[in-house]
């Protein structure tokens, strides 16, 4: 081999061993980001003695697709911690009625008070839906109730959405996520790790809606 072709190729091992570093690093940096968000999401509700956390606001919304959630949104409904709850991400055919029935609960109880979303097929389309739907009754604080490990996603799109309105987090803790030692559950890591990447274009989505807002 001529001088030459060995320079060649040791520029291409060199250019190899950096891309293999980094892509190292970048492993690195997401199992580590992958650790930070797991013992991030809440293991319980939000404290009832905690006058914060609990107090009212103008709406609730409740994003569709996890257990439990509707049952709490209800519930802090019938408690009088808001004056209106929106469900966000409901599917066309379904209306009040039928959701108080699901929830068991009479169906006249609470009916005057619940609205109902059916465009929002994702967080981002919860997001401005809820928006949409808030700026509509000109409220300007909201509840958002959702499962424990979908609660920092959600409060970041609908910051974008509506970044003057307050948020309120009320996460719902699902009772089919296993947080503790959660990589030797299969289905929990799966879904956290889902999870996380969403989370993690969220950010990138964010840092995008902040150099646009300046």
């Amino acid at each position: 081999m001529d001088g030459a072709a060995h320079a060649g190729v040791a520029a291409v091992t060199r250019v190899i061993g950096r891309l293999l570093v980094a892509a190292l690093l970048v492993a690195v940096a997401w199992g580590l980001g992958l650790v930070w968000f797991a013992a991030g999401v809440p293991r319980v509700g939000p404290n009832p003695a905690d006058p914060v956390a609990n107090r009212a606001t103008d709406a609730i919304v409740v994003l569709t697709g996890g257990s439990n959630r509707l049952g709490t949104g209800l519930e802090l409904l019938a408690a009088g911690r808001a004056r209106k709850l929106f469900v966000s991400g409901v599917y066309d055919g379904v209306d009040v009625q039928e959701l108080l029935k699901l929830s068991r609960r009479a169906p006249t109880e609470m009916e005057c008070c619940i609205a109902l979303g059916y465009s929002a097929d994702s967080t981002i389309g919860n997001a401005y839906e809820t928006a949409d739907w808030m700026r509509d009754q000109g409220f300007r604080s909201l509840r958002v109730v959702t499962a424990n490990y979908h609660i920092r996603r959600s409060l970041l799109e609908l910051g974008m959405a509506m970044p003057e309105v307050e948020l309120v987090p009320h996460p719902v803790v699902a009772p089919t996520v296993h947080l503790a030692d959660w990589w030797k559950w299969p289905g929990t890591a799966n879904l956290l790790v889902n999870e996380y990447n969403k989370l993690l274009l969220a950010y990138g989505r964010y840092l995008i809606y902040l150099a646009v807002e300046r």
